[in-house]
This record gives structure tokens, C-alpha cells and sequence, in this order.
């Protein structure tokens, strides 16, 4: 594993690779947060008397505000820095978490997802951002997975460990110990993370190499006023191609993200700690291919002289194609096949992922990175409410979650037209003129 991680750099001190685990700890608290509720969706149904629609809108809470929070958050950090942002954000996860423990009512629960939505909006972006200074352009797809990953092995730890607490100490209690994560991330984070010009712990060497690898420069042009970098990267064909294709991934990432152990558990009448056990094979496979297919093989392919276009779209579609595969779960009535074919579907995303997020530190305009990836990831997240929404609206009317699987599929596939037809080739835009 440590010749992976060095990402071969030979004798070049690795701090990088330090920063890009604290970051990856920090989603995988973020992601823990996220996937507490839908473990404890039948809970919540027995305690409060919330049903599917209840729950569907639930789930949405947090996407609510994080979605529409991404593109401020974007220029916030363009403007302000990943440390003051990023700072700020995880300081308020923890007080997020305890108000969803804390609550009485679909109500209460419904603010508490709302305000976790605000404390965690600047996550993902703040990491692309941050790969973008810290890792040179080769190294950027396993610097990418190792946070984006996270986000995939949160399901293998956090629904099992989620459902222990929950079924031997009830539903607060997963609340409680997610506040407690992520209250350590925030010190951790505030303690070890610097930018590479104010990081003291960086050496010359290291410094030299990841400057030379095509790292992005830290700061923003100050000829343009945000509002101008916005509307001119927002009108911009391949911006517009990565987020409609990036959103689609979020539609059925979302689907999994909320509704995956209690899919299981109502399609194939079985109990939540059953379900936690098999969402967590589908999980597992999807942080593999993440770390293995969009990280490491993705780099390695880069460095031995492989066109980087054609690696990265490669990755990008195939992953996106493997996701319609939950199209299969749609047509079973074996909760083995079921998860095979979920398994099938998370993979492929999971191996686009990194790739996807990699793009906007490729594509932007000097100084707008976090611009770039906060479009992307509000629409990410539009559909990100609209998923959990759209899906328990169609389960409360058919009964069944056989439409909202192909549904997905569908979408998927929309996705895949946005990335090959409207964002093409992945090049720099070029800069806005003066």
C-alpha cells in the first residue's frame, strides 16, 4: 500500500498524503452524518409515525440548503480560503448532529437536516479545492478517492455500527456519537490543515514536486469581480456538460445514500440489521473501485504516458454505463441478485467519482475552482433532494420501489449524453478576458 500512496514520487517526503487522509477522515464523519437517518428510518416510523413520503421529504431536508448553498460556498472559498471556510463548517456539524438527537417531531428533525445541510455545504468543494494546491496533476486521482472514497466506505462502517447503536440503544444514540466524530474532525482539522505556502512542515523537495506536477496557485485573480467569474464560467459548454452529467451520478448516489437499508429491508422483508450487513457488501465494492479504478489505476494509466483525456473519459463513462446496472435490481424478487446488481451499479459510480471530481481543478479558469466546483455540485445536490423525495413519493403510490430503480437508470443515462456531448474533451477554459 505505501508504494500506492506515494503515487511514485520516489524519495519526495509524502506530508501531501497526510492532508489528503485528514481530508478523506473528515467525509467519512460528513458521510457518517448523512447515512444515520436512513438507517434509522423504521425506528423513526415506530417512535414518530413518520411514513415513506414523510421520510422521502426527510431525507431531502439536508439537500434542501446544501444544494442551494453550493455556488455561494464556491466563490466563498474562491475568495475566502479552504481554511477560514472549511474551519467554520466542521466547527457546526457537531452541533447539526445533536439537534437531530435532540428533536421530538418530524419538525425538529426536519431543522436539524436542514442546518446539517449549511454546516456541511462546503466539504466536498473545499477538498477538490485543496487536492488542486496540494497534488500535482498525476497524483490527483487517488488524492481524489481518498475523500471521495470515504464517502463510499462511511456505508460499510457507519449502517452496521449505526444499526447496533440504534437497535441496543435507540436512534439518538447514533446522533450523539456522529456529533462527537465530528466535534475530533474539527480539531484535527483546525490543528493539522494548512495550505502548502503556510504548511511550516513542508519541505523544499516536497514543495518542488508539487509545483512542478501542474499544482493549482493558491489565491484568485484580482482583476474580476466574483460576480463576473461566475457568470462567465457558468455560461461556459463544458462546465455546463460536467454538471448535468454529475448530477445524474448524484441522483442514484443520493437514491443509495437514503433509502438503500430501508429498500432492502421493506423489498425483501428482512430487519434492519440484516439489510445494514448486505448494504454494507454494495458499499464495500464501491469503496474498491473507487480507491483501485478511479484513483490508483486512473493515476498509474496517466503516468506511464496514456493520453489523460481519453484515461479520465474512459473512467468517467464506463462507471456511468456500470451505474444503470440497478436497473437489474428492479426485476428480482432474491435480495442476493438484488445486491449484486447494486453492487454492479455503486462500483461503476464510485469509479467515475473521483474523475468527476478532478474535473473543475482541469477545467477552471486560474482562481476559480471553487466556483466551478460549487456549480457542479449544486445541481449534484438539486437532484440530491429530489431523489429521496421522488423516490418515496413513487414507493407510498406503487408500493414498490421497482419504478425509482429504473427511473434512475434513466437518468443515468442522460447523464452519460451531458458528459460525451456537451463537455467533450477535458481542457482548461480559457481565461476571461480583462
Amino acid at each position: 500500500m505505501a508504494s500506492v500512496i506515494a503515487g511514485g514520487s520516489g524519495g519526495v517526503p509524502k506530508l501531501r498524503w497526510g492532508i489528503a487522509s485528514l481530508l478523506g477522515f473528515g467525509i467519512l464523519v460528513n458521510y457518517i452524518d448523512r447515512v444515520s437517518l436512513g438507517v434509522a428510518g423504521p425506528q423513526l416510523h415506530d417512535d414518530l409515525g413518520i411514513g415513506p413520503a414523510e421520510f422521502g421529504l426527510l431525507s431531502s431536508a439536508f439537500f434542501y440548503v446544501y444544494a442551494f448553498l453550493q455556488i455561494p460556498i464556491g466563490v466563498m472559498l474562491d475568495r475566502f480560503g479552504v481554511v477560514i471556510v472549511s474551519r467554520v463548517g466542521a466547527f457546526l456539524w457537531g452541533f447539526a448532529a445533536l439537534g437531530t438527537a435532540l428533536a421530538t417531531s418530524f419538525a425538529g428533525i426536519f431543522g436539524a437536516r436542514l442546518f446539517l445541510g449549511v454546516a456541511e455545504a462546503p466539504a466536498f468543494p473545499a477538498n477538490a479545492k485543496a487536492v488542486g494546491y496540494w497534488f500535482p496533476k498525476n497524483e490527483r486521482g487517488l488524492a481524489t478517492s481518498l475523500f471521495d472514497g470515504a464517502a463510499k466506505f462511511s456505508n460499510v462502517i457507519a449502517v452496521p455500527l449505526v444499526a447496533y447503536l440504534i437497535v441496543n440503544f435507540g436512534w439518538r444514540a447514533s446522533f450523539i456519537a456522529t456529533a462527537i466524530l465530528s466535534f475530533i474532525y474539527f480539531i484535527l482539522f483546525t490543528v493539522f490543515y494548512r495550505n502548502p505556502s503556510q504548511d511550516k512542515r513542508l519541505s523544499v523537495a516536497e514543495r518542488d514536486f508539487i509545483a512542478a506536477g501542474g499544482a493549482e496557485p493558491e489565491g484568485r485573480p484580482i482583476q474580476k469581480t466574483a460576480g463576473g467569474e461566475f457568470w462567465y464560467v457558468l455560461r461556459q459548454r463544458k462546465v455546463l456538460g460536467l454538471t448535468f452529467g454529475f448530477a445524474a451520478y448524484g441522483y442514484l448516489f443520493n437514491l443509495f445514500i437514503t433509502w438503500l437499508p430501508s429498500y432492502l429491508s421493506a423489498t425483501f422483508h428482512t430487519n434492519i440489521l440484516k439489510a445494514a450487513g448486505y448494504a454494507a457488501i454494495a458499499w464495500g465494492t464501491a469503496t474498491v473501485t473507487d480507491l483501485l479504478v478511479g484513483g490508483y489505476l486512473v493515476d498509474r494509466l496517466i503516468r506511464a504516458g496514456k493520453d489523460p483525456n481519453r484515461v479520465r473519459l474512459t473512467v468517467l463513462i464506463g462507471g456511468m454505463i456500470a451505474g444503470i446496472a440497478v436497473v437489474g435490481a428492479a426485476y428480482t424478487t432474491d435480495i442476493n441478485v438484488a445486491v449484486f446488481w447494486i453492487s454492479i451499479s455503486l462500483g461503476g459510480l464510485a469509479a467515475s467519482a473521483p474523475v468527476g471530481w478532478s474535473i473543475p481543478a482541469l477545467i477552471a479558469p486560474k482562481g476559480t475552482q471553487g466556483t466551478v466546483g460549487g456549480i457542479m455540485n449544486f445541481l449534484n445536490n438539486v437532484t440530491g433532494f429530489l431523489s429521496p423525495t421522488i423516490t418515496g413519493l413513487i414507493v407510498a403510490t406503487t408500493g414498490s420501489f421497482a419504478l425509482a430503480l429504473v427511473s434512475a437508470g434513466v437518468v443515468l443515462a442522460l447523464g452519460i449524453v451531458s458528459y460525451v456531448v456537451v463537455m467533450g474533451k477535458i481542457e482548461p477554459v480559457p481565461e476571461q478576458s480583462a
